[in-house]
């Protein structure tokens, strides 16, 4: 893998020589490259004796080490009718989230391509491994408005590997999309598993300042010979309130049957909100709520006879030291019904840490 990155950083060097020539002579430049580097800290409250967060929390999760959460180096390719991405990554995002992927596509980030099927109409298909066209937060921090990732965000996929159609109105304020998956956050489908999973997304901006969201996931992520369907429905809002508030709500609701052929369900539900704060050009503060209720365990295991109910709060400030550049810190504190959280000696229902993250973004055309 270091070899693979080593020639691919050499490969875009030259890209990028020859594309400040193609620049110098006026012409439209289809080639970007995009650098970008987040290290943290974390401190766990509750001097648990491990050096990670819990199971369901999968950035930042390392305690008590300076470490990187994700390093990735894209390159794109972005003409009217053609598009490509290809990214590798590194980071405990990438060990936490790809563990189950073999060999090297543990550190693909990003591989796919697509075109424009239609001359008059924004109509494309793309292929590949692409971002997750479920919920508002993206594995890529300086894109979130909180540093780190809400629940609902965490236990649900921030990747998928398929195709997809989508179709943009000529006015940009709906975007639609139905896609073909290999499953719930795969690049590989599991071992066993013939069943085609599937998704839709619709997104609505009547104005700049609100965007409003819902997309599915009908699928299931086991073995045929065991299958249990999973239906998810995924609903938001990005609300630009004025020049210095801006509000994100959303709601997450899902459903998976029992056994295979079962005719009952379990059903897990996720509230989210987040209230962001311009307080100077350079300085943000954004507070989160969140409950995640899964009783019966589906999607976050649980030993506690009430399964996974768990309140979440967090507030953060950012700094942003240049236009590359993002200090972050955070305080969050996660409260469960069960004493579940390990706090060394036993188990609490609370856990509380901070963490502070320093980000790097350089993006050239």
């Amino acid at each position: 893998m270091k070899t693979a990155l080593f020639f691919l950083t050499i490969s875009l060097s030259g890209l990028c020589s020859r594309v400040e020539a193609q620049d110098s002579t006026g012409k439209d430049n289809p080639f970007s490259i995009n650098a970008y580097l987040e290290t943290y800290y974390t401190q766990d409250l509750t001097n648990s004796k491990s050096h990670s967060l819990p199971g369901f929390i999968y950035n930042f999760n390392r305690t008590s080490e300076v470490n990187l959460n994700l390093a990735f180096l894209r390159a794109a390719y972005q003409t009217d009718n053609v598009r490509a991405n290809l990214a590798f990554a590194a980071g405990t995002y990438m060990n936490a989230n790809y563990a189950v992927e073999p060999g090297v596509l543990k550190n693909v980030f990003e591989a796919n391509a697509g075109f424009r099927l239609s001359k008059s109409k924004n109509f494309w298909i793309d292929a590949g491994v692409m971002p997750s066209h479920i919920g508002f937060e993206s594995a890529v921090g300086k894109d979130n408005w909180a540093l780190s990732r809400s629940l609902v965000a965490e236990n649900t996929p921030y990747f998928e590997t398929g195709a997809r159609l989508s179709l943009t109105s000529e006015n940009e304020k709906w975007y639609l999309a139905a896609l073909y998956l290999n499953g719930w956050q795969r690049i590989q489908r599991v071992e066993g598993n013939k069943t085609p999973a599937l998704g839709t997304q619709v997104t609505f901006k009547p104005n700049t300042s609100i965007t409003l969201n819902y997309s599915t996931f009908i699928g299931s992520d086991k073995p045929d010979s065991v299958r249990q369907m999973r239906y998810h429905h995924n609903f938001y809002g990005v609300f630009q309130l004025s020049e210095k508030v801006g509000l994100t709500a959303g709601f997450d609701i899902g459903t998976e049957q029992k056994a295979k052929g079962a005719s009952t369900y379990n059903t897990w539900f996720v509230p989210v909100v987040i209230a962001r704060f311009t307080l100077t050009p350079k300085l943000n503060l954004a507070a989160r709520g969140e409950y995640f209720s899964d009783k019966k365990g589906v999607i976050i295991s649980s030993q506690a006879s009430e399964g996974f109910q768990t309140y979440g709060f967090s507030l953060n400030l950012d700094y942003q030291i240049s236009p590359q550049v993002i200090w972050r810190i955070e305080a969050r504190n996660l409260h469960s019904k069960a004493a579940m959280f390990d706090s060394g000696a036993d188990f609490q229902r609370n856990k509380s840490y901070l963490t502070t993250s320093l980000s790097f973004n350089l993006s050239t055309l």
